[in-house]
């Protein structure tokens, strides 16, 4: 039993010393998926959002079937959307090939930013059918015009919507499949901290491995622990 946990605190030794001493092969592909996700979840609640308030302020045909394709979305295998990706990117036969996307940060920009849109779209949709209606009636009432109406709902909902924003950030860094499968794993170029932590387990390398995971997991956890306590901070100022 010694025998076997002595290879596993040694790893983790030299990646504490990795990352307190600022390797740059650490921080590089770190400062890289911090990039490339944070971008991804940005465009996904600028195009998402407008798809969560049609479906949350407006009624017509087909909308609890689009509702559900969106909530089925996002459970959906991330190497099957990089598959997909990747035929569409591929320079052959890909109909988006003539673009040269294929093995670049855009792509991978792109990939991840469709991945969790079903995300921001769900969630922000409940957000916003939670306000009261009695809210937009108001505003209505009190001259506001439809759109400005929207705003204010908007504005209701948008506590609800920038935890959406959050899980799709936390869902972009700590996937797998869409990274690689159209970002190719790079050294350098295209790989982020779950390809980089495939690739140097794969080579042996496991303190590089376990300093990207360490890096990895506080990265998500710190995130949603700073989201949750300013969220109850804001509704302890709200009571």
């Amino acid at each position: 039993m010694k025998h076997n946990l002595n290879p596993i605190i040694e790893g983790l030794i030299k990646a504490f010393q990795l990352i307190l001493s600022g390797d740059p092969s650490v921080y590089g592909v770190v400062l890289r998926s911090v990039f490339i996700s944070g971008a991804a979840a940005l465009i996904a609640v600028l195009w998402g959002t407008p798809i969560a308030m049609l479906l949350g302020l407006k009624s017509f045909r087909g909308k609890f079937l689009i509702k559900t394709v969106f909530n089925t979305l996002i459970g959906i295998p991330t190497v099957a959307l990089g598959l997909i990706l990747f035929l569409f990117f591929e320079k052959e036969a890909g109909i988006a090939g003539f673009l040269h996307l294929l093995y670049t940060q855009p792509a991978m920009i792109i990939g991840e930013a469709i991945l969790v849109t079903p995300i921001i779209v769900s969630f922000a949709t409940a957000a916003i059918e939670a306000i009261d209606p009695q809210v937009m009636a108001l505003a209505k009432t009190l001259g506001a015009s439809e759109s400005r109406a929207s705003l204010t709902i908007l504005k209701e909902a948008s506590s609800g919507i920038f935890l959406a924003g959050v899980a799709c950030f936390n869902r972009a860094i700590a996937e797998l499949g869409v990274a690689l499968m159209i970002g190719g794993n790079i050294e350098g170029l295209t790989d982020v901290m779950t390809t980089a932590i495939s690739r140097e387990t794969g080579r042996g390398n496991i303190s590089l491995a376990i300093a990207l995971s360490v890096i990895l997991l506080t990265l998500v956890f710190g995130i949603t622990v700073v989201v949750n306590v300013f969220r109850r901070r804001r509704k302890w100022e709200t009571l």
